[in-house]
């Protein structure tokens, strides 16, 4: 049956992604319907979620007796950053991962994230913005010395497919980085736009803990299309993850969710399960700031193990329940980073004006 453009369409948004929670079409996923084919193009990583919608697809056509082929991609875009500042060259979307204070596993969830959104089909960087506890090269087990080409800029450490830049490359583990506020913003800036990135749809930024000097100029001077906070269930933890998150609301950066950690104890011996940090603070903390909760993990040994080893779980165990929880928080992170504004700058022709020579 030959059906018209807007059939097709229609009987498209009747099938709902289950990562936006809408139909294709109100999603703005379908990008062409032409006779016999139609393309639906997602705006985030789903390498796992493409067959998925594929086939509720081609079965809703087909029980509307349309025969059409179905094909799913995904085509990730860069994304509009505040209007002081431009997007970085070779990186689309810049997404920071922070937390009101230290000590809530801010830096495994970043190593995770990360790996977690590579597995799904995006080309991912990770910098190491904790100039005084550096832990990225050690969860992601990458050493070296970034190394230069021209002169001017540093090649990032590749390792388990992530492009990675910190300052734990350039010091000695064991010393202190006893540096004042201008000198580490100063060095951030460095680390970020001296690295040759190349060709990333997301760079996670892994934050310093807190809302002091140093996190304020990152956040006004750093291109950041998107933030995560992350906090464990307590109301200390809270408390403290509101004034991060009213700190990007501040300076106009989105805040794309709430992850909570170490959420709930499971005995490994007996199955008892105990919230051991309390329970419910996520959730009111998005209840009351309207900022939604992309995921809450369990409080396991494993997840520290893994990511000490320098193999964090999304590698380690893929096939755990855990890393499905960092897979599914990754995929809720970049839908709500796709529903932000686009970036249209980079599609804008530069316009060059030059006196023209005089007629003879």
């Amino acid at each position: 049956m030959t059906a018209t453009k807007e059939a097709i369409a229609q009987v498209l948004n009747g099938v709902i992604d289950p990562n936006t929670g809408k139909g294709l079409q109100d999603s703005g996923e379908i990008a062409s319907v032409l006779p016999g084919a139609v393309i639906i193009e997602l705006g985030y990583p789903a390498k796992s979620q493409i067959e998925l919608i594929k086939k509720a697809a081609e079965d809703a056509l087909r029980a509307a007796g349309i025969d059409s082929e179905v094909e799913v991609r995904q085509n990730i875009r860069a994304h509009k950053v505040r209007s002081t500042l431009r997007v970085l060259p070779n990186v689309k979307n810049i997404i920071a991962v922070s937390s009101g204070k230290g000590g809530v596993g801010k830096s495994t969830v970043t190593a995770n994230l990360a790996l977690a959104l590579a597995s799904e089909g995006a080309k991912v960087g990770v910098l190491d913005a904790d100039i005084y506890g550096p832990s990225q090269p050690t969860m992601l087990g990458a050493s070296g010395t970034p190394q230069s080409k021209d002169g001017k800029t540093m090649e990032p450490i590749e390792a388990n497919g992530l492009q990675i830049n910190s300052i734990g490359f350039m010091v000695n583990p064991a010393d202190p980085v006893i540096w004042r506020g201008p000198m580490v913003s100063s060095a951030l800036r460095d680390l970020l736009q001296q690295t040759n990135w190349h060709d990333l749809d997301y760079l996670v930024i892994d934050m310093p803990p807190g809302t002091g000097d140093i996190q304020l100029t990152l956040s006004q001077q750093v291109p950041v299309t998107g933030a995560i906070v992350v906090t464990t269930p307590q109301d200390i933890a809270t408390l403290d993850a509101v004034k991060g998150l009213m700190m990007f609301r501040k300076v106009n950066i989105p805040v794309l969710g709430i992850v909570e950690n170490m959420a709930l104890f499971k005995c490994p011996h007996c199955g008892h399960l105990e919230r051991i940090f309390g329970e419910g603070g996520a959730e009111r903390m998005s209840k009351e700031y309207g900022v939604p909760v992309l995921g809450s993990l369990p409080l396991e040994r494993g997840i520290r193990e893994d990511a000490d080893s320098g193999h964090p779980t999304v590698l380690a165990e893929p096939d755990s329940e855990t890393a499905e929880i960092f897979r599914a928080i990754a995929r809720k992170t970049a839908v709500a980073l796709s529903e932000t504004p686009k970036d249209f700058s980079s599609g804008i022709p530069k316009v060059t004006v030059q006196n023209a020579a005089p007629k003879a």
